[in-house]
């Protein structure tokens, strides 16, 4: 690439010149062999990760695969999954959606997937109070419509796919404590640009600057912060002399109170929907979880039935909890997971 086709180098290793993702991504608009090397690399992990992998962890006596859920590895609450990881089975790109086609269901059956819509700006609306954030879910409305509509400016008639996916990556980038050089990298857009995103974002919605703020200043106070159902999480590096790690602290103190409570959320629908398929649909099981989602094998007679009860108590966890705002769940369904996936 660089001493052949005379590529310009963009950085140095201790063994050569970089070939990292970013450096062929950049390089990739120059020469057709960069994308090509991104290519391979891509389907060569997709390959070692699941095709070659997963056949081999099949059980013989079930002909499945049993993952194991843990409940206390992952800091921030939520389940992670392990031997083999079903959590990160890919949901982008023809391959990898390919792969999600291989899980399928037995004859006579269906795989019912219901997803959580937007959970985190829903909690991050209830947990700030903001009155505009509890306006556009109570209305039913389009967080990321609303919010591109807030940041340029516009009308909803003149905000393009872009401009509402920039939104949803400031929405989402908000939640995680985002950095203007963050979300420029993220959205390909100049770090001025990515600033003013940011800072239009927390003047439109005044509450949401202010619970970060509270709970930095918690964080630091007490060592912690809780979730909504007051499960803890220590921050010692609120407290650390050094800017890298007290900034990391920062941002840990402003998402764990939102994704931990997402997560504590999931878990009560998971009790809840369990006790009423058990009493009222005991043939439906519930078979995985994957963040926001839950996934269920559904005997062809039982699938409406499941259909109404999976919403009606997931959506239900909010009122339970007391939540400010609705919960909306999206279903799907289909005879593997590529088709079922909402």
């Amino acid at each position: 690439m660089f001493e052949k086709l005379g590529l310009k180098p963009l950085r140095k290793t201790k063994t050569g010149y970089s070939t990292d993702e970013d450096t062929l991504t950049q390089l990739a608009s120059q020469h057709d062999l960069p994308a090509q090397i991104l290519n391979y690399r891509s389907l060569s992990k997709l390959k070692s990760t699941y095709v070659d992998a997963l056949p081999e962890l099949v059980r013989p006596e079930t002909k499945r695969l049993h993952t194991s859920l843990n409940q206390t590895v992952a800091a921030t609450g939520r389940l992670s999954s392990t031997d083999p990881n079903l959590q990160n089975i890919p949901v982008k790109g023809e391959y990898g959606l390919r792969i999600r086609e291989a899980f399928i269901v037995p004859k006579g059956h269906e795989l019912l997937c219901a997803d959580y819509s937007q959970i985190e700006p829903r909690i991050l609306a209830h947990l700030s109070q903001d009155p505009r954030l509890l306006s556009v879910f109570t209305k039913g409305e389009d967080i990321h419509m609303a919010t591109a509509m807030e940041i340029f400016g516009l009308p909803s008639s003149q905000i393009t796919r872009d401009m509402r996916r920039a939104a949803k990556t400031v929405v989402f980038g908000i939640v995680y404590g985002i950095s203007p050089f963050g979300l420029s990298q993220n959205l390909g857009v100049s770090q001025p640009e990515a600033k003013k995103y940011i800072d239009t974002f927390f003047e439109r919605f005044a509450a949401v600057r202010a619970l970060m703020d509270r709970n930095i200043a918690e964080g630091r106070e007490k060592g912690y912060t809780t979730t909504i159902l007051g499960r803890r999480r220590p921050i010692p590096e609120l407290q650390s002399g050094d800017p890298t790690q007290r900034g990391f602290g920062e941002r840990m103190a402003v998402n764990s109170p939102i994704q931990g409570s997402a997560a504590d959320l999931i878990k009560v629908a998971m009790i809840n929907v369990h006790k009423k398929l058990h009493d009222e649909l005991p043939h439906v099981k519930m078979i995985l979880q994957v963040h926001d989602e839950l996934i269920f094998e559904v005997p062809d007679h039982d699938l409406e039935e499941a259909k109404r009860l999976v919403k009606q108590e997931m959506e239900g966890v909010g009122k339970q909890l007391g939540l400010s705002v609705p919960l909306k769940v999206d279903l799907g369904v289909g005879k593997n997971w590529r088709v079922a996936h909402p």
